[in-house]
C-alpha cells in the first residue's frame, strides 16, 4: 500500500505579547497567520465506501481544524498566564477571546498547541505528519512527526 500525503492551508488573524521579552514582542500586537495541516495515510480502497480513493476528505478536515483550533484562535488574544492580566481584564467586552495559556505564545509554543490539540482527531486511516504555522509571510514554524 503506498502512503499519501494530503494538505490543507488555512488562516487566522490573533494577536498575542510576549512576557518578560527583551523586545518589540513584549508589546500586545498581531498577525495574519496561515496554518498549513499535512495527514498521511492510506487512502480508503473500498467500492462501497462513498470516500473511496480519499485518505481524508478535504470537507472532513476543513471540519476538524477549524473546530479544534481557528474557532478559537481566529481574533484571539494570547497571554502568558505569568503576566497576570487576565483578571484586569476579565469584565472588558474588548478581551471576550482573551487566551490565557501556560506557555509564552511564541510562534513555535502555539504550533505545539496545535499539534497536541489535533493529534488524535483524525480517521484511523490516517495521522497528522505535520504542522508549519506562519507568523508572518516569511517567518514559521515546523512540526514533524517524524522528528518526534
Amino acid at each position: 500500500m503506498t502512503k499519501i500525503r494530503v494538505s490543507k492551508e488555512f488562516h487566522f488573524e490573533a494577536a498575542h505579547a510576549l512576557w518578560n521579552y527583551d523586545g518589540l514582542c513584549k508589546n500586545i500586537h498581531g498577525h495574519s497567520y496561515k496554518l498549513i495541516i499535512t495527514v498521511i495515510g492510506i487512502p480508503i480502497n473500498d467500492t462501497n465506501n462513498p470516500k473511496n480513493g480519499m485518505l481524508i476528505d478535504f470537507t472532513d478536515l476543513k471540519q476538524i481544524v477549524n473546530t479544534i483550533i481557528i474557532d478559537k484562535l481566529d481574533h484571539a488574544f494570547l497571554v502568558n498566564r505569568q503576566a497576570e492580566i487576565s483578571n484586569f481584564y476579565s469584565t472588558n467586552e474588548m478581551f471576550d477571546r482573551m487566551l490565557v495559556v501556560d506557555y509564552q505564545p511564541t510562534c513555535e509554543n502555539i504550533l505545539l498547541d496545535i499539534v497536541n490539540k489535533l493529534k488524535s482527531s483524525f480517521p484511523e486511516n490516517s495521522e497528522l505528519f505535520s504542522v508549519r504555522l506562519y507568523e508572518t509571510t516569511t517567518s514559521y514554524a515546523d512540526w514533524f512527526k517524524s522528528d518526534n
